[in-house]
């Protein structure tokens, strides 16, 4: 069931420590928090950017421009689309956006809805920015609400409601009962009656000769397509990192990751081929592997989770070639328990200064790793990494794909300074 034995000597370490209080990792590791705008109760409320879900009716309603409603239900259903559905999540969807907007409407803000287009300007606009959908469309809205997209030094906050929390989740969004009575969140908001929230984001910096970038690509819209290109300039690297790394410049991409950066090959059944480099350390780590993901404490609910959990048979399977002495030691606590305790460890603060990497499937035969004792998944301050791929991204929060292919440098890195403002209500 198990790879090789560093799994097993992981999880010893991780069950060691599973009490351990992860909310003062921050601290521990010497955080800066930034510098909250305003007190909440001088907050002024006047103008609000509610950011729409793009549905799946609407999506395919993109896809068929030059067909009628009825040309367009007649091809879903044709296709084995169960069309009723679409409509019914279509129409929920609609009518609790137009909830949100009387909300703020009724507390006397002035409210612009956008679904696709989020511009600088409009993104500059806006007091509070107000996602409405899942986890998602916070995370489109997050992405453009980065002083590095806006161009501009000006924090502006982040609150999101859960369209539909009988089938979403939705961690980033307030608690579901606000979804039930959502004029008495904007209520709270506009009295100041909130805390301030500060979820830290993964800024990646691009290492090279010309000081180049390439083109970004939109996967919001599930298609190909062009994005508004925001400019930073390249600049040049001092002489201990041009020397370390081989380059000259570097230029900072105008995206924040609010969860992730993931690099690997666009085709998924293709080994990834990476090239690691440590909090700045001596060693280049080689790794080939399914892919690298790089996670906030925000994005360690998320895929970071689903990469590195263990499930009830893995457990099972443990227990199973565990010494007698250690199943005496661990007789009064259930396979369940101890899976929820794995599992819940892997989550970090939201505001912790660290990053975490994982290594989805790691190669562990032959000459690979190198060096032998690379561990596939840790903490770290910054990672510098190196493609060697044929045909590979690297995307930012699932949203925004660069190309990272043989010969791409870059830097992740958490600065305080690009923290995410979000509003948080208990």
């Amino acid at each position: 069931m198990f790879k090789s034995k560093s799994f097993l000597q992981g999880f010893a370490k991780e069950f060691l420590c599973v009490n351990r209080n992860v909310s003062s990792a921050a601290g521990k590791h010497g955080q800066t928090v930034p510098t909250v705008p305003v007190d909440p109760t001088n907050f002024k409320l006047q103008r609000a950017l509610l950011v729409s879900k793009l549905s799946r009716y609407e999506f395919e309603q993109l896809r068929h421009p030059n067909l009628s409603a009825q040309q367009l239900e007649a091809r879903l259903r044709d296709r084995g689309t169960d069309f009723d559905t679409l409509m019914y999540l279509h129409n929920l969807h609609k009518d609790f956006e137009r909830t949100i907007v009387r909300s703020f409407q009724n507390v006397g803000c002035e409210v612009k809805l956008a679904n696709r287009s989020l511009s600088k300007d409009i993104m500059r606009w806006a007091d509070v920015i107000v996602p409405i959908g899942g986890d998602g469309t916070f995370l489109l809205a997050a992405g453009r609400a980065s002083p590095l997209f806006a161009q501009s030094q000006q924090k502006t906050p982040i609150v999101g409601f859960n369209s539909d929390p009988q089938r979403s989740e939705g961690r980033l969004m307030l608690p579901k009962h606000y979804s039930e009575n959502p004029a008495d969140a904007v209520a709270k908001i506009k009295s100041g009656d909130f805390q301030w929230m500060h979820r830290s984001r993964i800024r990646t910096t691009l290492l090279g000769n010309n000081g180049n970038i390439p083109e970004s690509t939109d996967l919001y819209r599930h298609c190909v397509s062009k994005m508004e290109q925001e400019k930073t300039e390249p600049q040049y690297l001092s002489k201990e990192m041009a020397k370390k790394y081989k380059a000259k410049m570097h230029r900072v991409l105008p995206y924040l990751a609010l969860n992730e950066v993931f690099i690997g090959e666009s085709l998924s059944a293709r080994v990834s081929h990476l090239q690691l480099v440590v909090d700045h350390q001596n060693v280049v780590n080689k790794t080939k592997c399914s892919g690298l993901c790089v996670s906030t404490g925000t994005g360690s609910t998320s895929w970071h989770t689903s990469i590195n959990r263990v499930s009830k048979k893995h457990m099972e399977d443990l227990f199973h070639i565990l010494p007698d002495t250690a199943k005496q030691a661990l007789s009064g606590i259930s396979t369940e328990e101890l899976v929820q305790k794995y599992n819940q460890n892997l989550l970090f603060p939201p505001d912790d200064p660290r990053i975490c990497y994982s290594i989805r499937e790691q190669i562990c035969v032959g000459v690979w790793p190198s060096p032998k004792d690379f561990e596939s998944r840790g903490f770290v301050k910054n990672l510098f990494v190196k493609s060697r791929c044929i045909d590979a991204n690297l995307v930012i929060d699932g949203s925004i794909s660069y190309p990272f292919n043989d010969g791409a440098k870059a830097l992740l890195e958490i600065h305080p300074e690009d923290a995410l403002l979000a509003i948080s209500l208990d």
